[in-house]
Parts: structure tokens; sequence; C-alpha cells
């Protein structure tokens, strides 16, 4: 199989299992109705799901499983255009599967599962969901989130695509649940936000915009600032 098609495989499967991963501990774990001790397990769900494709793909793609963080290592001059957008357009798909394959499992549940009414572990915010915080407050939070995850990864990063430090970027995304998640949900990641805001409804999807914009506004921030070496010791 050609190397580029690996690649972009690889970014489908693991955004696959993010999804799947993470939406999974809300939905058919429950802790969506525990918050806030919920936050924990969902937190490591996400945070371990993305340190365990770190060493399943990594090697194959350098595992960013994010369109955020793809457009930061494009931004910091570490990969090309053509290469980027391929990445984008798997890891979106990767994110719809993984959303499916969620629900697919959820429609299994006994007296069956109500999607529009208990969700799929999209994101959001306002009214209804969960802290009730304000649309400010949740583009403060991606914006700032993401920039977090996204500089962590180029600051560990090797600009030749080396393996990542999968416990160190899994750890992060953890950490950034626990202050983040009665807000947003906590995305940080388009792909994330888009398969579940797909099946949850004509809400979840008018909110999706947010999502998509702000974490790639991040990401790209992030690219930048390491490209101009403000974070760099180079």
């Amino acid at each position: 199989m050609n190397s580029t098609v690996k690649k972009y495989l690889a970014e489908l499967v693991g955004t696959a299992v993010l999804v799947l991963v993470g939406c999974g501990a809300i939905t058919l774990g429950g802790y969506a109705g525990a918050f806030p001790l919920g936050i924990v397990p969902v937190g490591l769900a996400f945070g371990l799901a993305v340190m365990a494709m770190a060493y399943a793909v990594g090697p194959v793609s350098g595992c960013h499983i994010n369109p955020a963080v793809t457009l930061a290592v494009w931004a910091a001059g570490r990969m090309n255009t053509n290469e980027a957008v391929g990445y984008i357009i798997s890891q979106l798909i990767g994110g719809v599967v993984g959303a499916v394959i969620l629900l697919i499992i959820l429609t299994g549940k006994g007296g069956g599962y109500d999607v529009a009414t208990l969700g799929l572990g999209q994101n959001g915010w306002g009214a209804g969901y969960l802290g009730e915080f304000s649309v400010l407050s949740a583009i403060i939070v991606e914006l700032v989130a993401t920039f977090i995850f996204a500089a962590v990864i180029l600051g560990i990063g090797s600009e030749r695509g080396g393996r990542p430090a999968g416990l160190i970027i899994g750890l992060t995304l953890f950490v950034l649940h626990l202050p983040f998640v009665q807000v947003t949900g906590l995305s940080v990641n388009p792909a994330r936000s888009l398969g579940p805001a797909i099946f949850a409804g004509t809400h979840a999807i008018s909110q999706l915009w947010l999502f998509i914009l702000v974490p790639a506004i991040g990401g790209l921030a992030a690219g930048w600032v390491y490209r101009a070496k403000i974070l760099s010791n180079e």
C-alpha cells in the first residue's frame, strides 16, 4: 500500500477510535449524568485514547487525529499543504465513522436509545448544556485549550515527524478536561465535534461552527508561534 494512503488510513482509524472511546465513555459509560465527578473518567477516556493511538498509528502518520493539530503542524512549516489537506479530510471522515459505530452500539440498548434526547457526546454551550456558559466563554475555552494542546504537541514533536510522546499528549488532553468540560464538553478537535453533532440533531449542528472554526484558529496560532520561534529554543 502507498505510504501516503497508509498515513491517511491511520488518521482515519485513529480519529474514529478517539470518538468511539471518548464519546462512548459519555454515552455507553453513562458518565455524562455523573458530572462533575464524571469529568475524570471522561477526561481519561479521551486522553488515554489519544495515548493509545499515538503508539498504534503514530509510527505511520504521527497521530495527529485532529484537524487543529494538523493545521498547527502545517503552520509551523513541518508539513506540506497537500498532505495536510489529506490528513484533515481523513480525520473528519474518521470522526463520522467513530460516531456511526457508537450509534450502532447504542441502538442495541434495551428499551432503545433516543439520541435526540440523550445525545451522542456532542459539544455545545448555553442553556441546557452542562454549566450553561455563554458563547464568549465557549470561544475563549476552545481557543486557549486548543492553543495549549497544539503547543505541547509541537514542543515535544520532531520536525522530522518522529513518534509522538503519547503519554505526555494524552495527559495534556486529560488535564484540559478538568477545568473546561463544563463549558463546552471540551472539543479542541473539529473531527471529534463533527461526528457526534451530525447525529445529535439540529441544535448540535447549529453550534458546530464554533468547534470547527475556533480550534482551527487555536491550532494555527500555535503553529505560527513555533514558526516564529517564539516558543522555540532555536
